[in-house]
């Protein structure tokens, strides 16, 4: 699969300009992506204003360093024009060709790149972005069917759907799964939704527009369930690092490693990993419940008009987050530790 990864990106880069693997083939670029929404950090400039001044433009052009080439944006973003995260690889080019020392990797409060749409440098508006907004909402349910497939209930339902569709491949029952979590059931909930959302707050924008806006006020429940369970599973057991490695070394003929450990991997007590999930989890849901209020607030001068429009997405963040509070109560089957019997 590396390998894979490795050839595309070389043939795809060397085809295309624009950083074109990253921002429009790899399954992996498209994740960050849409969770660097939620980040408390982006790469921005310091002072518009030094932008303006600058006549060589190196931080997309590139410059010529003491003999060495600093290149610029891959993507052709434009440092004074850039908002947010979305179009960024985060190579940090720009940081090094920039010679005024203009641009960084500035702090912001999380999630709100998400609560205006403003014209972005390289992919234009939100609003107008529905195969953005499809993208986002793959990445936030997937979070949840990524998730369930590793709890004991998917068993339980993967017996029910197999029955019902009679059959005994697992590879149908997959698709389907998947066909439900990642396409038909994220499409009833956004498309109710916005349906609701309009008939409430009485406007003339069609239910597809609304949806396509209020899609990404999700991102940020999404990515809370993204990283309580991979925290869960970091947490669980990242000291298992080391009893491999010792059992790599002995079977590599060295034994100054000693015995592997397999007893270790837990980084923190059992009891602290439900607490720390919670609050991911929390503040993923208070993400997207500020990012409808606002996004509301920002299309509409009326704030009864607007209070009607963004509650039924606040209720649809509330109910995805309610899932992910059950998901995290199940007993995990896939746990990344390894169990002494």
């Amino acid at each position: 699969l590396a390998a894979t990864y490795f050839v595309g990106a070389f043939v795809v880069d060397s085809l295309f300009a624009g950083a074109s693997f990253c921002k429009y083939v790899c399954p992996i670029g498209q994740f960050h992506f849409v969770n660097s929404l939620a980040s408390p950090m982006e790469v921005k400039v310091r002072q518009r204003a030094v932008c303006r001044s600058c006549a060589s433009k190196d931080c997309i052009k590139g410059r010529l360093v003491e003999g060495a080439w600093l290149r610029g944006c891959q993507s052709g973003l434009f440092q004074e024009r850039k908002v947010g995260n979305m179009d960024c690889t985060f190579c940090l080019d720009c940081v090094h060709a920039c010679p005024h020392d203009n641009v960084g990797v500035i702090g912001r409060l999380p999630t709100s790149e998400l609560w205006t749409d403003p014209v972005r440098s390289g992919v234009g508006k939100f609003g107008q972005r529905t195969d953005l907004a499809a993208m986002a909402l793959v990445l936030v349910f997937g979070a949840f069917v990524n998730a369930f497939g590793m709890v004991s209930p998917v068993y339980a339902f993967e017996k029910w759907l197999a029955s019902l569709l009679g059959t005994d491949s697992a590879l149908a029952v997959l698709l389907v799964t998947f066909g439900l979590g990642l396409v038909l059931v994220p499409g009833l909930a956004v498309a109710s939704t916005a349906a609701i959302s309009k008939a409430v707050a009485g406007t003339r924008e069609t239910v597809l527009v609304i949806a396509t806006r209020y899609s990404f006020a999700l991102v940020p429940v999404g990515f809370g369930m993204w990283l309580a369970h991979y925290t869960f599973h970091f947490l669980t057991g990242a000291l298992t690092v080391i009893p491999v490695a010792q059992s790599l070394a002995i079977d590599l003929g060295v034994q100054w490693l000693g015995t592997p450990q397999w007893g270790l991997g837990p980084l923190v007590p059992a009891s602290w990993l439900l607490p720390i999930e919670l609050l991911l989890l929390e503040l993923g849901l208070l993400g997207s419940v500020i990012t409808a209020q606002r996004l509301a607030s920002a299309h509409h001068a009326d704030a009864r008009r607007a209070r009607r429009e963004y509650v039924p997405w606040a209720v649809l963040a509330v109910a995805l987050f309610a899932v992910g509070v059950w998901l995290m109560l199940q007993p995990m089957e896939m746990r990344g530790t390894f169990r002494l019997e």
